[in-house]
């Protein structure tokens, strides 16, 4: 039996990278893996070496915004060697990745997931970084706690959307992260709007303002609206999500 990761190996790998940011909601169906991948797009296209976590194993979402849906992690003499994305070279690692079928279940209890959780941090050859983005799962339970306590990020980046319901239970995860001693960085309200292609009308479908007002509300930065886009939702879908052009991030750098 393998032994577990030691806190001096995950310590020896996250020395390596100088910015981890993990997005999170405490809400699932936000958008989480969405904003994660569009971040991490943004500094690969400035140049940055970027990795990403894909860090809610039991609905995972990173494989199949970037094309990686067929792939799998290699071992060398570093250790667990990420996949690579094939426009601009992203590092991820996914729970995805080392199951036999792509419908397979991860049936754990939250003690199995913190403790994969740890096992990536420490044995995946992530080398030298600028940015980890780490993608988390819905609430506050043990794989963000997880996260907050071993990986320690530079901040979180919240992600909400303008629903009365999503609104509440995100400013759970703020709450989270400020009892975590975790600097929020700021909050990216997704599916903010439509634009109708026709008329070019924009509907908010969900109500107007309402993650500035949460921003605003706990004194936290209000990053971007990103809209309910056709466009976007295809590339998404067909793995091809290096390929949309709009930076919704243009200026922010963590």
């Amino acid at each position: 039996m393998q032994r577990r990761v030691t806190d001096e190996e995950i310590k020896e790998r996250l020395d390596k990278i100088k910015n981890r940011i993990a997005v999170m909601s405490g809400k699932g169906g936000v958008g989480k893996s969405t904003v994660t991948a569009l971040l991490a797009v943004h500094y690969a296209r400035q140049g940055k070496k970027v990795g990403i976590l894909d860090a809610d194993f039991l609905g995972p979402s990173i494989p199949i915004l970037f094309g990686l849906r067929n792939s799998r992690i290699a071992v060398s003499a570093e250790g667990l060697e990420p996949v690579l994305t094939q426009k601009y070279g992203i590092k991820v690692v996914s729970m995805q990745f080392l199951l036999p079928k792509e419908n397979t279940p991860v049936i754990w209890r939250g003690p199995l997931i913190a403790g994969m959780i740890r096992e990536f941090l420490g044995r995946v050859a992530w080398g030298e970084l600028d940015y980890l983005l780490i993608d988390l799962p819905p609430g506050t339970g043990d794989a963000p706690l997880t996260v907050m306590q071993d990986a320690k990020p530079t901040g979180v980046v919240v992600v909400s959307t303008p629903q009365e319901l999503t609104a509440v239970i995100v400013e759970k995860a703020i709450n989270m992260a400020e009892e975590t001693n975790t600097s929020v960085l700021g909050l990216v309200e997704n599916m903010s709007y439509f634009i109708c292609p026709n008329c070019g009308h924009k509907s908010y479908i969900f109500g107007e303002g309402k993650g500035e007002t949460l921003a605003k509300k706990y004194n936290i930065g209000f990053i971007a609206s990103i809209p309910i886009e056709e466009e976007l939702l295809k590339l998404a879908d067909s793995g091809r999500i290096e390929e949309y052009e709009k930076d919704w991030f243009e200026g922010v750098n963590f």
